[in-house]
């Protein structure tokens, strides 16, 4: 394994960038068209994790990464993401942790995605009104069961996931995380001791026009764009990292997987990490 690549839960050995299809249109006609080249061409540079969940078009956005990628080549990894439902009159969307619709969620996931067993399984929110063992006992059923391989969180705190790991293996954390946005660095120092791979949703995103402005300068000096230079920062930041920044163009997907190769010096990573102090100093 080099550092390129990181091992989900101990054993599930994943490339460090990986692609969010969140931003993938769904609907018949040519932008659906391109979101299925944009999925195909995602693994044919190499992508092996690709995230989605329940959420995206309630269920369709599973349903175009299976038409656009299934029979799956080996090794290819399709997250997926329950716990989010639409309820009440309104039939708006809203956290829902109970077991029968997280299990209800998992069986149409399968379906949709053509496969005998997810190999991680996020829970998409911790629905409050849910006790946390009722919702992780669930998946653990499920992963008893071989419906699922590894169990996941996201959006979660220091001590929503210490709990967690005192019911269920916790394999992975998606929160939001970025350069200029540092909410959740106690977690993931918390995912980092404990080994548990940390996927930063929206990796990339641009603060004050000071900030912006030292990010496309180191860009200038590395020869980079600044998306490169945001997703360079997170990879180097801590080695249990792995970006799924998303896109519905080829060009954009192309130059974020081209951040791998980008190496920062020390001087440019300590410029960047002043961006996140209060006082930017």
């Amino acid at each position: 394994m080099t550092s390129a690549e990181l091992r989900i839960g101990g054993d599930l050995e994943v490339r460090r960038l990986g692609f969010g299809a969140m931003h993938l249109p769904t609907e018949p006609g040519p932008a659906r068209e391109t979101s299925l080249a944009v999925a195909r061409r995602a693994v044919e540079l190499g992508v092996n994790l690709i995230d989605t969940a329940y959420l995206y078009g309630g269920g369709a956005n599973e349903e175009l990464l299976a038409e656009a990628l299934h029979p799956y080549p080996d090794g290819l990894l399709i997250t997926t993401k329950v716990g989010v439902a639409r309820s009440g009159p309104s039939d708006e969307w809203g956290l829902d942790g109970r077991p029968a619709v997280l299990r209800a969620q998992v069986e149409q996931a399968l379906r949709r995605l053509r496969v005998e067993r997810i190999e991680l399984l996020q829970l998409h929110r911790i629905d409050p009104k849910t006790p946390l063992a009722d919702q992780l006992g669930a998946l653990r059923d499920l992963r008893t069961e071989g419906k699922i391989g590894r169990i996941g969180l996201s959006e979660v705190t220091v001590d929503e996931l210490e709990e967690a790991r005192g019911i269920v293996d916790v394999a992975s954390v998606q929160n939001r995380y970025n350069l200029l946005d540092r909410e959740h660095e106690p977690v993931l120092a918390a995912c980092e001791a404990a080994g548990i791979a940390f996927l930063p949703w929206r990796p990339v995103a641009w603060g004050e026009s000071g900030a912006r402005a030292e990010v496309a300068a180191v860009a200038t000096e590395v020869g980079a764009t600044p998306t490169q230079v945001a997703l360079a920062w997170l990879l180097g930041h801590s080695p249990v990292v792995l970006p799924i920044p998303g896109t519905a163009r080829i060009d954009h997907l192309e130059e974020n997987l081209a951040a791998e190769r980008l190496r920062l010096t020390s001087a440019h990573r300590d410029r960047l990490d002043r961006l996140s102090r209060p006082d930017n100093a």
